[in-house]
């Protein structure tokens, strides 16, 4: 198979490459390294196009001969996406479209889109089923209902197959920490080891469904190699629901220290709970198995040891 993934040199594409050429198939990537790392793909026999998904040429050159593509290529953050949210859509809502009319105009027929449990929003529901209403209370999230929605639409209009994901807060080895729109497990992990306190946004009561990128990258490169379509969104994740409190403990057991916590204001924009009902992916991917989080967390702390 030949796979062409955007944002291949970010914290999830570049797993997903490692992961599909130790498959035996032949990646392509796209990325214009705005948030991406280049270090990512050392070592990775893929063929890099450096450019923009919002720059036609250099979409149509990424686009040209393969036979999927892996979407994953945005701008990240609630709060980035509430300072420019301009910025946000045009690479997120826009760029999705882009990447599916240049798919289209190439004859690739399958394509798999990353959108995120951020959708659900305002919505108090646990777990939260991909039939339940969605609120987005952010830009960020705006743009990601309009990640997802345009590859089903494309779906009815074209024929064209087409599998939206909805991630549910993606932790593990490349995911970096030191910029100011980092997630949550890199900023503890990345303070823990440096001796500072653990920043939490609010009271530490938020919980998440953290979902190990070694597990995400085995079902999208699943749904590729089956040429898998849905109609509806599909969560991406496990149905767990730890809080920010608990993941604290959590890093602290995996690293073999113990960390201070300093509270900060809450952040607007931020769901407060999320969880995902996982049965539309369990009919999808029977066969999958999902790493624990004690285990992705273990796996995380050593990669951070050995790049520092």
């Amino acid at each position: 198979m030949r796979l062409l993934i955007t944002g291949g040199a970010g914290f999830i594409g570049s797993n997903l490459a490692r992961l599909a050429l130790e498959a035996g198939h032949q990646v392509t990537v796209i990325d214009d390294l705005s948030t991406g790392y280049e270090e990512n793909l050392a070592g990775v026999d893929a063929r890099f196009v450096r450019g923009s998904i919002l720059d036609p040429a250099s979409l149509a050159d990424a686009v040209s001969d393969v036979d999927s593509v892996v979407h994953l290529a945005a701008l990240g953050s609630v709060p980035r996406s509430i300072k420019d949210p301009v910025a946000t859509h045009a690479a997120n809502a826009t760029g999705t479209l882009s990447v599916l009319e240049a798919a289209r105009a190439a004859g690739v027929n399958h394509v798999v889109v990353a959108s995120s449990s951020s959708v659900y929003g305002l919505n108090p529901a646990l777990p939260k089923s991909e039939r339940e209403w969605v609120r987005p209370m952010s830009p960020y999230a705006v743009t990601k209902l309009a990640t997802e929605q345009y590859p089903l639409a494309y779906q009815q209009s074209y024929g064209m197959q087409t599998l939206a994901f909805r991630f549910f807060n993606v932790y593990g080895p490349r995911q970096m920490a030191g910029h100011v729109y980092a997630a949550v497990i890199p900023v503890f992990i990345d303070a823990l080891m440096r001796g500072a306190a653990l920043p939490i946004n609010g009271d530490g009561s938020n919980s998440r469904d953290f979902t190990y990128v070694g597990t995400v990258c085995r079902v999208l490169l699943d749904a590729c190699e089956r040429q898998l379509s849905h109609p509806e969104p599909v969560n991406l994740a496990f149905g767990t629901n730890t809080t920010l409190l608990e993941l604290v403990r959590k890093i602290e057991d995996a690293a073999g220290l113990s960390a201070d916590v300093v509270h900060r204001d809450p952040r607007p924009g931020d769901v407060k709970h999320s969880q995902a009902d996982n049965t539309v992916l369990r009919s999808l991917f029977p066969t999958v198995e999902p790493t624990s989080l004690e285990q992705g967390l273990a796996d995380t702390v050593a990669w951070f040891k050995e790049t520092q």
